[in-house]
């Protein structure tokens, strides 16, 4: 319970100078400024009185402009008092050391609550002028000091006028480049001023030093400015506290250290052997005016009472910290992600009105349906191809925008980057493709294929930062089909034409039909297992080729370093010789040494071999220690692009350095390794790009004809097998697809789930007619693509991380990666020096990146932490540990069956596992409830609808039978307080407080008015949310015929 606020001649005391009557006061301001007490209503008068200032519809479109506060505290120096800047705020608080050279780190601000108090006592007994229209700071001092004409005389009011009108003195943040050249003009240090003289006159302009000031950068456009000057003079005897609001926000010459409009000032001057008092209540004031819902409220107050009520509910969330249990000078480091302020204004707001409602499930229950999968691209039209249409709408608008918003310097580095990761993926499946297919599909098909199915893919998808390339389960279903055509004796490129043109026909079928409308059914168990499997794909493989080159390139484990003078070797061109790769020969043979030296020392291994000579000698087989480089480099690149990846958030060098670092950090680390390997100048297998344009296979042309090398019903028999491959094709590219589609990114222009299926449909055609690999949306590199593109606030206040803004959605990077794929033939020569063990670590990087972005790395983690050293996930404050494990569990055992299915030879239902997936989801709501799912998964759209519609079924029938009991109850309750001392009148209060001295009312007074409002409340509530189920007039009838009865 709140009590009321105490006008102008009310009781409560104000800041006095003595220490007792200080002490009697917080005492009295604590006994009367109570937040919810138990023995009162549910909501209290300040609840209610914010709750009217700040609607929930306009909160939630509106957004306060970002404020900055400014502390100047009036103290003395060599030339009098002046105003110095000691402090300031944008969300946290800095201060300004001891000696006035620099700024203290950001810190959350520790407030005494006696502080609290006594600045709520400022704002009942002093100057409250909202809305001032004033143009100067002289003007609003004139008028400030006018508002209580009675009280100050005018020799006081010139004396305060000129007080506040001297110019403050602020610890401007300069440029390094000025820090230096300031420096260098200062020789000795000694000599050099760490404070300016004070200025006596005020400028009513922006002073250089202002306008120069970089902290400017780190405000938004359209930042406010709130200024608190606080001190202590000798002729003062009682306190002079102002707050003001201007009507509009006017910028006050050189009052503070920037020059933005001001639109707050609070000003506290009183009598002397207070100062700290008077820091205190300003770091208060700070503190208040830095809260987004007190902020909120000081922007729509009328009264002086809506202050009060703002500092009350601040309170009321105010956490107190013991004072023997933490040490008061340490500075608490401000948190690594912040709540949204709209969100927690929302759900104050939420809560206030489920108070008045009677309903206190709803707030706890909110967060748990705050999960459910919702996308207006998945809704079904109920028309041939519907969605199709609605998407090309959907996409036309931001088509000139997917251009123009690629004019950014980080569009060039995702560029580099992922082109190399696509070249890369390229070769590399490119080589495995021809490796299972006998070169019928090789590097250079999986070249032109990229290039070009990439390129299209771009310009009329509805996703453009989609990446297609070949995947791991495309792959294994290529070498299946392959092996499956040699036992048989079909030819492989002729039966896979057919199969790729009914799979077209297929996806066109899928698109017309919106068929991706199953997508909601993907659901985040679907997502992490699919994107977990391809992860562990690109680590396997980039290890798997490490591997290789130790083979390849193999260690010389007999070299010792003491046998140094007995290897050699020479080339014999005067008959054979033989050497086996163990001689342990100690001299050269007699035949090497008849040659003349010349000879010897001339003739490469190459020139030796080919003019039919022979090897001689201890050291001919040995191999220089290839594959330890290669390690070191794979090892290297993946340590360094993790390492440059995360720069932007370390504390060295400025801010738009160390984004541009973050930017840059995968071409970074791959030059800085390439320069390492060309200095060393081992020969490390290098990029090797095909530079001629013909197929691999000299048996096969560039064009597959449908008829002629297989039997004619091949043509019908295809369709099996189409059907796995539909399958496979349509989980793939759709579960990227809500991958990347996911809120978390923030994208703005939307998804495009039919377009993009029925490019990679009729993309199918093409790639089957000409005989190259067919391409999907590679999950990993996507990832990659999206997180090269990630847009962040350049301004963030000083301690606040940068805010996640979102994507950066244009066409323009994933064109030109395909448009460099395509040329790669022509640029063979460059890219011939860049290490393959370099960009395997790319590879490798790019994998483990994916695996850390998905929740189910996050439990797995768990599964080998103590309790006492788990991080503080949402997940686990709602839903048991045992049960977060066996949901982990279960995961881990589907990924383990799609890894054996996929490397074995069951490999050919590895499509309809993928689609088994979402029938095991389907099955997990019989071992968790749909509360824990909501929780660690997301819920079904058909057990997301069941369990809304029982939650506000029940909570219909919950009211309705409370109002029924509370009706009957009231009239009982009426009928047996009939006495005149029962109730205190119909004009009495609407909450009962117990108080010491006072005659209590009886019970059943208390309990009959308490029943009266609770009934009123629950009238009212159950009134409006069944007049939306159509049901109020048989409701009001009913419950208004019960309150007649008792009025």
């Amino acid at each position: 319970m709140r009590s009321e606020a105490p006008g102008p001649a009310g009781t409560a005391p104000a800041v006095q100078t003595g220490q007792g009557d200080s002490a009697t006061g917080s005492s009295e301001v604590l006994h009367t400024a109570i937040s919810h007490s138990i023995f009162s209503s549910s909501i209290s008068s300040a609840a209610e009185r914010i709750s009217a200032i700040l609607p929930q519809e306009e909160m939630g479109d509106r957004k306060c402009p970002l404020l900055f506060v400014q502390l100047n505290e009036l103290l003395s120096t060599a030339a009098g008092l002046a105003w110095r800047e000691t402090a300031r705020w944008i969300k946290f608080e800095e201060k300004v050391e001891d000696g006035g050279e620099r700024w203290s780190k950001p810190h959350i601000p520790a407030l005494r609550l006696h502080s609290l108090f006594e600045l709520r006592t400022c704002l009942q007994k002093g100057t409250v002028l909202l809305d001032l229209s004033a143009h100067s700071f002289k003007e609003i001092i004139g008028k400030a000091l006018s508002a209580q004409p009675e009280v100050w005389e005018p020799e006081l009011r010139d004396c305060l006028s000129a007080l506040l009108l001297r110019q403050p003195l602020h610890r401007t943040t300069m440029a390094p480049l000025r820090v230096l050249t300031e420096l260098s003009l200062a020789p000795c240090r000694g000599k050099a001023k760490s404070c300016p003289e004070p200025r006596t006159q005020f400028s009513e302009t922006p002073l250089k030093e202002q306008l120069r000031n970089q902290f400017k950068k780190k405000l938004l456009p359209g930042a406010e400015v709130a200024s608190i000057m606080v001190g202590e003079v000798d002729f003062l005897k009682k306190p002079f506290p102002v707050f003001i609001r201007l009507r509009e926000a006017v910028t006050l010459g050189s009052l503070t250290e920037v020059a933005l409009p001001s639109r707050f000032l609070f000003i506290l001057l009183g009598p002397q052997a207070k100062a700290k008092a008077y820091h205190e209540i300003g770091r208060a004031m700070a503190t208040l005016l830095t809260d987004e819902l007190f902020q909120g409220i000081a922007r729509q107050a009328k009264h002086q009472e809506d202050l009060i009520a703002g500092i009350d509910e601040f309170l009321d969330e105010l956490t107190v910290l013991p004072p023997g249990k933490w040490d008061p000078s340490d500075r608490i480091p401000p948190p690594r992600c912040l709540s949204s302020p709209n969100k927690r204004i929302s759900m104050r707001l939420r809560e206030w009105k489920s108070h008045c409602n009677g309903n206190t499930t709803a707030v706890k229950d909110w967060p748990s349906l705050a999960h459910l999968h919702t996308s207006e691209e998945l809704e079904r039209t109920g028309r041939l191809f519907g969605g199709l249409i609605r998407d090309i709408r959907r996409k036309a608008h931001w088509y000139r925008s997917d251009f123009s918003d690629a004019m950014h310097i980080q569009c060039l580095s995702a560029v580099l980057y992922i082109y190399l990761a696509t070249v890369t993926n390229a070769i590399t499946f490119g080589g495995m493709l021809g490796d299972a297919t006998a070169n019928m599909q090789g590097v250079l098909e999986s070249f032109l294929g990229t290039a070009f199915t990439g390129f299209i893919f771009c310009l009329f998808s509805g996703q453009p930062l989609t990446i297609l390339s070949s995947t791991g389960p495309v792959l294994v279903f290529e070498r299946l089909l392959f092996s499956f055509s040699e036992d048989y004796g079909l030819d492989y490129l002729e039966f896979r034409l057919w199969i790729g043109l009914w799979v077209a026909f297929f996806g066109l079928v899928l698109v017309a039909t919106e068929a991706s409308h199953l997508v909601q059914y993907f659901t985040r168990f679907t997502e992490e297992g699919f994107c977990a499997l391809i992860s562990l794909i690109f680590i396997y493989d980039s290890l798997k080729k490490m591997l290789s080159l130790a083979e390849a390139f193999p260690i010389n484990w007999h070299y010792r370093a003491d046998d140094v003078t007995l290897y050699s070797c020479t080339c014999n061109l005067s008959g054979p010789g033989h050497v086996s790769a163990g001689n342990n020969t100690l001299s050269p043979p007699p035949t090497a040494l008849q040659q003349p030296p010349a000879a010897l020392v001339a003739l490469s291994r190459a020139q030796c071999l080919g003019r039919g000579g022979h090897l001689l000698g201890t050291s001919c087989q040995y191999v220089p220690d290839i594959a330890l480089l290669s390690f070191l480099l794979f090892g290297g690149t993946f340590l360094c692009c993790t390492t440059l990846k995360h720069f932007k958030s370390s504390c060295y060098f400025p801010m738009g350095l160390r984004k541009l670092v973050s930017d840059f950090s995968i071409i970074l680390a791959i030059l800085i390794f390439c320069a390492i390997d060309a200095a060393l100048g081992l020969e490390t297998p290098k990029l090797l790009v095909p530079s001629e344009l013909k197929p691999t296979n000299p048996m096969r042309g560039w064009i597959v004809f449908p008829f002629g090398a297989n039997p004619w019903w091949i043509c019908l028999a295809s369709v099996v097998p189409a059907i796995l491959v539909t399958i496979l094709i349509f989980m793939d590219q759709q579960i990227t697809a809500v991958i990347l589609n996911r809120k978390e990114y923030k994208l703005q222009k939307g998804a495009g789930f039919h377009l993009d299926f029925l490019c990679v449909s009729l993309l199918m055609i093409f790639t089957s007619v000409m005989g190259l690999p067919w391409y999907v949306s590679a999950t990993v590199i996507s990832l990659a693509h999206m997180e090269s593109l990630r847009k962040e606030s350049t301004a963030s206040a000083p301690g606040e991380q940068p805010e996640f803004l979102g994507i950066r959605e244009q066409r323009l990077t994933g064109l030109v990666v395909f448009i460099l794929t395509g040329v790669s033939v022509f640029l063979a020569p460059i890219l011939k020096y860049i290490p393959m063990p370099v960009l395997y670590g790319v590879f490798l990087h790019m994998g483990v990146a994916a695996l850390n972005s998905i929740q189910l790395t996050d439990r797995v983690r768990l599964l080998l932490m103590p309790a006492k050293h788990q991080p503080d996930h949402l997940y686990l404050r709602h839903v048991p540990l045992c049960r977060v494990h066996l949901f982990t569990f279960i995961q881990l055992l589907c990924l383990a069956m799609l890894w054996v299915i996929k490397s074995t030879a069951a490999a050919i239902v590895f499509p309809v596992m993928l689609l088994a997936l979402v029938g095991i989801r389907k099955a997990l709501e019989c071992i968790f409830s749909l509360h824990d799912l909501s929780w660690l998964d997301n819920n079904l759209p058909a057990a997301a609808r069941k369990e809304a519609e029982g939650k506000l079924h029940r909570k219909q029938e919950e009211q309705e039978s409370n109002a029924d009991e509370e009706v009957g109850d009231m009239l009982g309750a009426v009928r047996f307080c009939s006495h005149p001392q029962g109730l205190r009148g119909a004009g009495a209060a609407p909450r009962w407080g117990m108080q010491l001295g006072q005659e209590q009312p009886t019970a059943p007074a208390q309990g009959a008015e308490s029943r009266w409002n609770s009934t009123r409340a629950v009238v009212l509530a159950s009134e409006e949310q069944l007049w939306e189920q159509g049901q109020q007039q048989s409701w009001q009838s009913r419950a208004m015929g019960s309150v007649h009865s008792v009025l």
